[in-house]
């Protein structure tokens, strides 16, 4: 299990980075994640794919929330002084959609968090050595990576930073950045573009002590 450094400094949080054998809290609520920018509250008594959407996020003791990702990119976010927690799932779409910007939305508006205390880890997921897309995909990434906008041919880009630029946008100052590509280590990490349907999934998850 991979743990964020800058996360595990809080001892009333329980929190990691799955690799392909890890083994798991025994009750993660999770999403049936659709790879859009939908925030949803996790409440009691949570369960397995509670609803349609792509981030949780909770501050009741004793829930974890977690995402699955296989390529995607895994963002947690906590909130060290009202201690809430968020588990996103950042694929292309949703990076696009700007969802780990909604979720800091989301906990600033639903449970009066500021931006400066917020705390986020960007786990491991398909890195820019690896993710080519279309130049129709690539465009809608222009915002944060200019040089994007005027690509004719297929490009690689990179997630990771590009979600790590819109938390800094929406005022994050701690950001910690795993840098493992999912495709490039097969050993550790489930890849849907490298196994295709035969991919699993690794779960990412962040919860309140009881």
């Amino acid at each position: 299990m991979l743990k964020a450094p800058n996360l595990s400094r809080f001892d009333w949080l329980v929190h990691g980075f799955g690799f392909r054998d890890s083994e798991y809290p025994p009750s993660v609520t999770t999403l049936r994640q659709i790879h859009s920018n939908i925030v949803i509250e996790a409440c009691p008594p949570g369960g397995d794919r509670i609803a349609e959407g792509d981030a949780l996020i909770s501050r009741e003791p004793g829930m974890i929330v977690g995402i699955r990702t296989a390529d995607c990119i895994p963002v947690l976010i906590v909130d060290s002084r009202a201690r809430a927690v968020a588990a996103v799932h950042a694929g292309w779409r949703g990076t696009a959609g700007g969802i780990v910007a909604s979720t800091v939305n989301e906990l600033i508006t639903r449970y009066g968090a500021r931006a400066e205390d917020l705390h986020a880890a960007i786990g491991p997921g398909i890195g820019p050595c690896c993710y080519e897309v279309s130049p129709d995909v690539a465009h809608r990434f222009g915002a944060w990576a200019p040089h994007l906008r005027q690509s004719a041919a297929p490009v690689r880009i990179d997630l990771p930073s590009i979600n790590e630029c819109q938390l800094r946008t929406a005022g994050v100052q701690d950001v910690w950045y795993a840098g493992e590509c999912t495709f490039c280590e097969a050993e550790r990490y489930f890849s849907f573009r490298r196994e295709k349907d035969r991919a699993g999934r690794m779960l990412s998850f962040a919860g309140i002590k009881k």
